[in-house]
């Protein structure tokens, strides 16, 4: 392989490594613990979907949730035992919210499942193997990146549309205090390599680097031996990279060994690399060759607060407490409390054990020891008050600029915290706040000790938030418009269904109408002509004027005496002296109910059947008819002015607006058109 032309990122700080307590011994084996509480959603993606049931016996390395989708990973049971519950449980997360998670009683035997224990899936010439069927079994054992993302391998093996020219292996192990990755390639040096080859053939790519630095030397010659012992060295390459924190960050270990930079919006796999951790390479090699699902990891236990600093083999799930009381937990050092002060009082809240998952630049602090052991835990850290004291409250920014000379993605650290803490959070995107990898360099050169991150972290999920309401209100928007749209086509399809029947209507009177004629013309006897000037004169007699509004009068007359007749009865009734004359006004009632009902039915049935007396338009109707013409034009004037202000605002009620004001448009060319036949008629 050509010689390796290193880069460097700018920024990037030398914090004290404190590596060395937890490097002195091998790495342990912890013993079983009692329960296990395995999480379905500890990896990127939608949580894996149980598939077991409260009392179920589970084998070591059973599936108990299989993946959810695509970006999803499977969960297996660490340990043989009984599912005593599926429940909500807290999670090691910055958030402190709960997940769902599948708590097992160990039985004490670690059984395998039959199928792993007896080696039937295991495969000697997986290098032949179709790159198809590598990928499943990965995705099957539910493997993800051990670096501390949790992204599943399946996933990101995944590149059958791309070139692939690199692939680089991520072995920085840049933070302080952790070194799992260092006794893995220490003891396991040969299984790392082979989970490489397992990856160059998925990806295809034409050589890999190794980027590791260079204070572990150790670690850096059992992976040269190791590649020696197989012949690998013409495509893999152990590289000796300087230390700086935080180099084990993905696109700065990228950049420091091609030169390259992955965009603000891609990913390394967008400029022909994928990126994986050594853990994980291991992981993969267990999976293909054995079988074995991905149930422990190794984690790093360590700090003053624990008697023996260690490297152990720990299952998924196991409860922190137990993997401190193993290293030696001295709860009395780890004790730390925070001084709350406010203006009349002060008062102490009870000290507390100080434990951090991860390590002292991005590690979460835990609420307590019971939580799981997840497979992105690479440490546990148990600090001293001494070692690792809290932060005092923190000062107002003096604007010294240190924490943009130290940030590695090349950001402005000051203005972000000054838009995140105002809640200005489109000026922090514009500021490429995204880009953050959170690495704490800022925070940790910061003089007046402002908590920098987690105000980044706290504009993230708030800016998360705004994306996802507005990608709600987006869709709300959508159905709206469709259901408008379907509300509008429905009507056009009603009116022309109503104008389809109502031609058709017409059609049919007008043949009837000329049938009828025909018939009368083709008759010609004489008692058909009489039949006819007889039909003719009672038509004529019919068709006499009807003074409707004379009925009208008449109508109004009966209803009144009516309302007179049913006041009467109700003195009568309120005066109990006079009720003698209760049953005359009652049938008087009765008399007058009948009359008002005879003058309806009149009046209706010779709307329908006789012509209506033509009243002469008068002076009065003109009058009427100007005023409602003026009402419409100034109804619609004021919609005009909303429309206009709608189009100025560029609001959603825009075509509602549009919609009124066509209809008050066609009702003033209808009063116009009444109006000028009016003059018509008057003329």
């Amino acid at each position: 392989m050509q010689p390796i032309t290193l880069h460097t990122f700018e920024g990037g700080i030398h914090p004290p490594e404190n590596k060395h307590q937890s490097t002195q011994t091998p790495i342990a084996t912890l013993p079983l613990p009692p329960q296990l509480i395995v999480p379905i959603g500890q990896h990127i993606g939608a949580p894996a979907e149980v598939i077991v049931a409260v009392g179920d016996q589970v084998a070591k390395g059973q599936l108990i949730a299989k993946p959810k989708g695509f970006i999803s990973a499977a969960v297996h049971a660490p340990t043989s035992g009984i599912v005593t519950a599926i429940a909500q449980r807290e999670l090691p997360h910055n958030s402190g919210l709960e997940g769902w998670c599948v708590v097992i009683d160990s039985d004490g035997e670690d059984r395998w499942l039959e199928e792993i224990a007896s080696g039937s899936h295991n495969i000697d010439n997986y290098l032949d193997t179709e790159n198809t069927w590598l990928i499943q079994r990965i995705r099957d054992c539910g493997i993800t990146g051990l670096g501390g993302a949790s992204f599943p391998t399946a996933v990101k093996m995944s590149v059958e549309n791309r070139t692939i020219e690199t692939l680089v292996i991520n072995a920085a192990e840049c933070e302080p205090y952790i070194t799992a990755d260092d006794s893995l390639m220490r003891e396991r040096a040969l299984e790392v390599i082979y989970g490489i080859q397992i990856m160059l053939k998925l990806t295809a790519a034409k050589s890999c680097l190794i980027g590791i630095e260079d204070n572990k030397p150790e670690a850096i010659e059992a992976l040269k031996a190791a590649l020696k012992s197989i012949h690998a060295e013409q495509r893999i390459a152990v590289v000796t990279i300087p230390t700086k924190y935080p180099s084990g960050g993905e696109r700065q270990l990228i950049k420091i060994l091609t030169g390259k930079e992955v965009p603000n919006d891609g990913i390394p796999a967008d400029i022909g690399i994928v990126c994986q951790n050594v853990g994980t390479c291991e992981a993969v090699y267990k999976a293909i060759a054995f079988g074995q699902p991905l149930i422990s990891r190794i984690t790093t236990i360590t700090g003053e607060s624990v008697s023996q600093p260690q490297n152990v083999e720990v299952l998924i799930g196991t409860p922190i407490k137990h993997l401190l009381e193993f290293a030696g937990f001295q709860q009395e050092k780890s004790l730390f409390q925070k001084l709350l002060s406010s203006v009349k009082t002060q008062a102490t809240i009870q000290p507390k054990p100080r434990i951090i998952m991860g390590g002292p630049m991005m590690g979460v602090t835990l609420s307590n020891a019971e939580l799981p052991i997840l497979k992105s835990s690479n440490c546990i850290l148990a600090p001293s008050q001494k070692e690792l004291p809290a932060n005092d409250v923190a000062s107002a920014c003096i604007r010294c600029g240190l924490c943009t000379e130290v940030c590695p993605v090349e950001l402005l650290p000051q203005q972000l915290y000054w838009f995140s803490k105002a809640g200005e959070l489109d000026k922090a995107e514009q500021h490429n706040i995204a880009d953050c990898i959170e690495c704490g360099a800022c925070s940790y050169v910061c003089p007046s000790q402002i908590p920098l991150v987690q105000y980044y972290r706290y504009a993230k999920g708030e800016i998360k938030e705004e994306r996802i309401a507005q990608e709600k209100s987006n869709r709300s928007k959508v159905r709206y418009e469709a259901r408008q749209e379907r509300l509008d086509r429905e009507a056009a399809d009603k009116e022309a269904k109503r104008q389809a029947r109502a031609a058709a209507a017409e059609k049919a009177q007008a043949a009837k109408k000329a049938a009828a004629a025909k018939a009368a013309l083709d008759d010609s006897s004489p008692e058909n002509s009489n039949a006819i000037n007889s039909a003719a004169i009672a038509e004529e007699k019919s068709q006499e004027p009807i003074d409707l509004e004379k009925l009208q009068e008449q109508l109004d007359a009966a209803q009144a005496g009516l309302k007179k007749s049913m006041d009467k009865i109700a003195e009568i009734k309120a005066d109990e002296s006079s009720t003698q004359d209760l049953a005359v006004f009652e049938k008087a009632v009765a008399n007058r109910r009948d009359k008002v009902k005879a003058l309806a039915l009149q009046i209706a049935e010779a709307k329908k059947s006789a012509p209506v007396v033509k009243k002469e338009p008068s002076a009065d109707d003109r009058a009427n008819l100007e005023k409602k013409l003026r009402a419409q034009k100034d109804r619609m004037e004021k919609t005009q002015q909303r429309v206009d202000l709608a189009k100025q605002q560029d609001l959603d009620s825009l075509p509602a607006l549009q919609k009124g004001l066509d209809k008050q448009m066609q009702k003033l060319k209808e009063l116009e058109n009444e109006l000028a036949q009016f003059d018509k008629a008057e003329n």
